[in-house]
């Protein structure tokens, strides 16, 4: 229980008939007679096999030969068969439909890149260029079965690369695009792949970056792998190997444009993504062709209501989980996606509001890292740009802070924008908990969880909790959920399913208040114990990030002999700090008179950055390991591993 968290607050956001009439779940509701959200949740949880059904129905998956039960579930709650018996390639879902219709010449996917290039490429584009790229694939003696690699900067081809190998019947297998060699060659040699996709380089701030010298060190230590295919992205001029090495433009653009798609199970597998462990040894979350797809469909259509004709930017690396999400989500609904290689501050501040403005996106998501960086930039770079076109603000990644959700929602959004706070997670496939556009806001929580998403908060008992922090549990198997970890179903077993039987324990502390809004307070393996009063990290940080001079902040517990544990805080200033001394000491009566003297931290340290993954988590846990020496664990998913050596510096 925590003794000091603000549950609650005022809702600041309420849906107008305008976002409640076109609503995907409006129609989702009249289309089975469900008179409101409440009775959705109860019987799509209840219920999970109607539910998933009228979901598939609904987002009209094309089935190759139809599923005879749509959940088996012989084999226990976390080994359940989905669309048992089914043919279905995600491919044809998300392309061939559409062929021959007026929806063929609507953009698929429109992408813009740092130096100012655009690059629009519709239904029929996309489906011909995939086409194109399978055959290429097939023509190396590639098929189903296997594993193929993205290494790539955010451009067209890395979506094309990516529908391909679905196509085929292939595993893809995303990579972070900063990723160094050794991160590259782990995942590689884990899933024996046999190809990948990769660039010369990219682009970062104006500067090119080699990526192709990366890929050749790291595949010189995967001996499965036997090809390279090679995107010309900025022409910079590198060694390809003759039998290994291929540039895309000269295997892939003479190819056919028709392509049949490969025969599928619905249950076989489609992509591995791995993700952190707090061992030396990544885990590869597996997902299925009638998994990931539809959970993200689902996700977008009810959280961020993207419709045909609408344009969604989700400010991502197809190397997260969300890169892979947006594609297929957008594609599944018809609708448009943006994809920009680039830093979102580059060449100004401003940068990510003129995207907005220059492509008119109705839904932005974001990581409130991010708008935690562009408030330092005050409220000119948004207000010389026209963003009348945005409905939704989106966001994931980590917990909000209450300071930059009002300023996102007040001042970039003028109040009238909701923010579709969304978490879960790549073993999900997407949410546990979102927003959506029937229910009202409150800062940083979610509305509840996902339509189909049994979700509850444990104590230590497994008794349900209210009004107190909690473990996220889910208490029975959705679709999106994942097939296990790759060739290692125990370590699967023990991460999620080991604490409460037949209970999803996702790793999270979360609250529900009094009006039914869900917080999410960061890994409960982050959590803080001291003086016998335990709390999330959050609550802590939220406080620090309120001074005007902090703009991020990281909470630790350490061992301690009276206290059992003792906080130690880290904080990234906005400007420097004059005088340290005054500030540490200033910063330490703030949470003193906020917690209480029991809840005084041991120190304050300022530093320039925190270690944090790709998608923009702060690596508690790694922080916590450099401050007491120990083994950092698997640190391949950090972006900024300095950050780490910087802390370790300190002490």
């Amino acid at each position: 229980m925590s003794d000091v968290f603000n549950f609650g607050g005022e809702i600041v956001w309420r849906p107008g008939p305008d976002y409640i009439s076109r609503a995907h779940l409006t129609q989702f509701m009249r289309q089975h007679r469900i008179p409101d959200f409440t009775e959705l949740m109860h019987r799509s949880t209840e219920d999970p096999a109607w539910f998933t059904e009228a979901v598939l129905q609904y987002l009209d998956i094309q089935f190759q030969k139809p599923y005879r039960q749509v959940l088996d579930m012989s084999r226990g709650p976390a080994w359940p068969i989905w669309c048992q018996d089914a043919e279905l390639n995600i491919t044809i879902s998300c392309l061939d439909r559409y062929q021959g219709t007026p929806a063929a010449y609507r953009p698929a996917l429109i992408w813009e890149g740092e130096e100012g290039i655009t690059r629009n490429i519709t239904y029929a584009d996309l489906y011909q260029q995939v086409n194109q790229t399978a055959n290429a694939l097939r023509s190396l003696g590639l098929g189903k079965g296997d594993t193929i690699g993205l290494f790539m900067p955010m451009t067209p081809e890395i979506v094309v690369a990516l529908l391909a190998i679905a196509r085929i019947g292939g595993i893809i297998l995303p990579l972070f695009s900063g990723y160094g060699p050794g991160a590259i060659a782990t995942r590689l040699s884990d899933a024996a792949a046999k190809a990948l996709f990769t660039a010369d380089g990219n682009l970062r701030r104006g500067k090119p970056v080699n990526m192709k010298v990366i890929a050749d060190q790291a595949v010189s230590e995967v001996p499965s792998l036997q090809y390279m295919i090679v995107h010309n992205r900025v022409g910079m001029d590198i060694p390809m190997q003759k039998g290994r090495d291929f540039w895309w433009h000269k295997l892939i653009d003479h190819q056919p444009v028709e392509a049949e798609p490969e025969a599928t199970a619905a249950e076989d597998i489609l992509m591995i993504l791995y993700t952190s462990g707090t061992t030396g040894h990544p885990k590869g979350a597996v997902h299925t062709h009638c998994g990931f797809p539809i959970k993200a469909a689902q996700d977008m259509a009810f959280g961020t209501d993207v419709q045909p004709g609408d344009l969604i930017y989700w400010m991502t690396d197809m190397g997260w989980m969300m890169g892979p999400w947006l594609v297929f989500g957008s594609l599944l609904l018809g609708a448009t996606f943006l994809i920009y290689d680039g830093a979102p501050d580059y060449p100004g501040p401003d940068r990510l509001w003129a995207l907005v403005e220059r492509h008119q996106i109705t839904t932005l998501g974001v990581s409130p890292t991010l708008i935690r960086s562009l408030i330092l930039h005050g409220d000119q770079p948004f207000r010389q740009h026209d963003l009348s076109s945005l409905r939704f603000f989106a966001s994931t990644g980590e917990p909000w802070n209450p300071a930059p959700w009002m300023w996102l929602f007040q001042k970039v959004g003028e109040g009238k924008r909701p923010i579709i706070n969304y978490s879960g997670g790549t073993e999900i496939s997407g949410g546990i908990v979102m927003g959506n556009p029937l229910l009202p806001l409150k800062p940083c929580a979610f509305s509840g969880p996902c339509p189909g998403i049994a979700a509850d908060v444990f104590d230590e008992n497994g008794n349900s909790l209210r009004g107190e922090v909690g473990e996220l549990v889910i208490k029975a198997p959705w679709i999106g959920m994942t097939r296990g970890f790759w060739k290692d179903p125990q370590r699967y077993q023990e991460t999620y399913w080991s604490r409460y039987p037949g209970v999803w324990q996702h790793g999270d502390f979360a609250a529900v208040d009094s009006d039914g809004m869900w917080y999410i307070l960061g890994r409960s393996d982050d959590t803080l114990k001291i003086a016998g009063k335990r709390l999330g990290p959050a609550e802590v940080e939220s406080l620090l990030v309120n001074h005007p001079n902090v703009i991020e902040a990281a909470a630790i517990g350490i061992p301690d002999e009276i206290k059992g544990s003792a906080l130690i805080v880290y904080c990234v200033l906005a400007i420097g700090c004059g005088v340290c001394e005054e500030l540490r000491q200033e910063l330490t009566d703030l949470l003193v008179n906020h917690l209480g003297k029991a809840l005084a931290p041991k120190a304050v340290y300022f530093v320039t950055d925190l270690p944090k993954t790709r998608n923009a988590k702060v690596m508690r846990r790694m922080i916590r390991a450099a401050y007491l020496g120990q083994d950092l664990g698997d640190t391949s998913s950090l972006v900024n591993p300095e950050a780490v050596e910087a802390i370790r510096n300190i002490l």
